[in-house]
């Protein structure tokens, strides 16, 4: 579909990996995998996060840029690119960019997906959430793209004009490094990320007039909607990997699932990164569950394939939180060693709603919450606290997928991966208190092997089993905890949630 350099370059029959880009919230990574996952090379780039106001959250769109070319130059270096095949790009989902469509430049930082300056608009729109829902599978939340788009259009002078006049561009991240690397030729983004905008019927597999409608979003600042795996053009000349087709785009999550075998039934698997994710395929035409999202997983020669997700906002920035704003912890890692020099939690409670609770509550208002403090606490027990609380919201998500045993279709075991899968005591606490197997696999960047998996089968470099074959398991963690104290446990969290909620005016 689309075509800017060297079209033959990249047909090398002895071709055999593939480069992920895995843009993330904290950072920009890329990686060249070959075979079964095989790591040759990789280069990571920290991204810097941007709070203009309680609640809010920004990124600038240049400095996602900026890193995305570093890591790609330095993975070029490293590899012989005529061995690479393909590239696919996972991304942070929902993030929302609008830039130039002539200069390319964006007219404002990017809002990124935790970012809760919309949630009085989408209060106000409440009364269609109904009929928003059945169309989006998705809840009228700050969360969602269309929100912060109508938000830039109204607040940059004269942007709501340009728009109209065809002058615009809108897009998540994907878009944005997309546009980048094809210098314009490219406008898309995949069916798994235009799902998470709140403007895209996941029925039709289309954008919805009446949806850019009610949220004041004209169609002209959209991208095509592609399949997951299609041709999304070629990289242009002067920049690294110049010709490199690209043959893969999902959104984080849904590249996590993917990576983590999530075409089998009945598997359910929960991303540790920023934030947590919680996610299984479903089939099409299920009911909605109250509290979850559905959405696309991902769409492949035309056929969309449903995912029912739980959205928790604060995961691993929890620990970034006591690492860098309080300066209780020298690294994330420490808090496993604080957590277990205590025999339990003494009665301290942690609920982390900086930026609003999402499911199942999905309430923005909803702050953080530190409950049960005494002289005997210590910093060790603010640790164990945030770690725990990690446990607490995945099991409430986990519960409504059938992952607990109140659920009578329960599952037999979780799958996780993302940064804070790495703490032992979380992924042991976890197992306890939702009573299930926690199984960890030993490559624990599910994202990047995801997109990976997708490129490379694109590509046709490997099948998908042949290629989950080689990802193997680190440990399976079983539940030491009684159930009655999982339940009493769960029992006195689900009392401080109830504090933290509507506490924002």
């Amino acid at each position: 579909m689309f075509s800017n350099a060297r079209p033959l370059l990249w047909l090398n029959m002895t071709a055999d990996l593939i480069l992920a880009l895995d843009l993330g919230t904290t950072g920009n990574r890329v990686l060249a995998l070959g075979a079964q996952g095989s790591l040759k090379a990789s280069a990571y780039r920290q991204l810097e996060q941007i709070y203009p106001k309680p609640g809010w959250v920004e990124h600038d769109p240049e400095a996602i840029w900026q890193g995305v070319l570093a890591c790609l130059s330095e993975v070029c270096a490293q590899v012989d690119m005529a061995r690479v095949a393909g590239l696919g790009i996972s991304n942070q989902r929902e993030t929302t960019i609008l830039w130039e469509r002539k200069s390319g430049r964006p007219i404002a930082n990017a809002i990124v997906w935790q970012c809760r300056r919309t949630a009085e608009t989408c209060q106000a729109l409440k009364a269609e959430e109904a009929w928003v829902r059945g169309k989006t599978g998705l809840l009228i939340d700050p969360y969602f793209s269309a929100t912060k788009v109508a938000w830039l259009l109204d607040a940059v002078p004269g942007a709501r004009l340009r728009a109209k006049r065809g002058e615009l561009c809108f897009g998540t991240v994907d878009s944005w490094v997309l546009w980048r690397l094809t210098r314009g030729r490219a406008h898309a983004t995949d069916a798994s990320n235009a799902s998470r905008t709140l403007l895209y019927d996941i029925h039709s597999q289309a954008w919805d007039p009446a949806l850019c409608s009610l949220f004041s979003v004209p169609p002209s600042l959209l991208p095509q909607v592609q399949d997951s795996a299609s041709d999304f053009g070629r990289v242009a000349e002067g920049l690294p990997a110049a010709g490199l087709p690209i043959t893969a785009v999902l959104g984080d999550q849904q590249a996590g699932l993917f990576g983590q075998g999530g075409w089998r039934p009945g598997l359910l698997k929960a991303t540790f990164g920023t934030g947590i994710f919680l996610m299984r395929t479903q089939g099409a035409g299920q009911p909605l569950v109250p509290g979850l999202l559905s959405t696309t997983a991902w769409r492949l020669k035309g056929q969309a394939t449903a995912a029912l997700e739980g959205s928790i906002f604060m995961g691993g920035a929890v620990l970034q939180w006591l690492r860098d704003s309080l300066g209780l912890l020298a690294s994330a890692e420490e808090s496993q060693g604080l957590a277990e020099s205590l025999p339990d939690n003494g009665g301290v409670y942690f609920v982390p709603a900086f930026q609003g609770l999402g499911a199942p509550h999905w309430d923005p208002l909803a702050r953080g919450t530190l409950l049960g403090l005494s002289r005997a606490s210590t910093k060790a027990h603010v640790a164990r606290a945030a770690l725990e609380s990690l446990a607490f919201q995945t099991r409430e998500v986990a519960a409504l997928m059938g992952g607990s045993p109140e659920a009578p279709e329960g599952l037999k075991a979780l799958r996780v991966d993302g940064g804070a899968s790495a703490n032992g005591f979380l992924m042991q606490f976890l197992a306890d208190i939702c009573q299930l197997p926690v199984e960890r696999p030993l490559a624990r960047e599910a994202t990047a092997l995801g997109i990976a998996g997708l490129a490379g089968e694109q590509a046709s470099l490997w099948g998908r089993e042949a290629w989950l074959s080689g990802l193997k398991l680190d440990r399976t963690f079983t539940p030491r905890m009684a159930p009655e104290a999982a339940a009493e446990l769960n029992a006195r969290w689900q009392e401080a949630v109830q504090r933290s909620r509507a506490w924002a005016q």
